[in-house]
């Protein structure tokens, strides 16, 4: 029996103890920003089924200063999320062929390259170039 009982540590500042501890609050933080920038697009999209008066003050409100800080907020913390991700995916998702191991660089190489092969498509069916 230990003579000295445990003591939990109340607060919230044991998150600052450790670099990893911020890295992944940062993380988790990111989704609040996707998920705002989800439900603009489903108020876009309403917007839309409005009728072109609705659909065009929509696109209006989109170009204003404060939009366009916040959908740069919003890619950044979605690459940042997105990077940290792909990154996990050889833990999270081991890959056996045989008795060997997948490499982790490997697998985390695969998802980056699928990301930029579908973002390059994206924008070219979008008509970026």
């Amino acid at each position: 029996m230990s003579r000295k009982p445990y003591v939990r540590e109340e607060g919230w500042r044991w998150i600052f103890r450790h670099p990893r501890y911020l890295r992944y609050l940062a993380r988790e933080f990111t989704c609040l920003f996707i998920g705002a920038w989800t439900l603009l697009l489903v108020w876009g999209l309403k917007q839309l089924a409005a009728g072109p008066a609705a659909w065009t003050a929509f696109l209006e409100a989109l170009q204003s200063p404060l939009s366009i800080g916040f959908h740069v907020v919003a890619f950044a913390f979605a690459a940042y999320h997105s990077t940290t991700w792909f990154n996990l995916t050889p833990k999270a998702l081991p890959l056996q062929i045989g008795e060997e191991f997948v490499p982790e660089s490997v697998i985390a190489g695969a998802h980056f390259a699928a990301w930029a092969a579908l973002s390059l498509t994206v924008l070219y069916f979008a008509g970026a170039f």
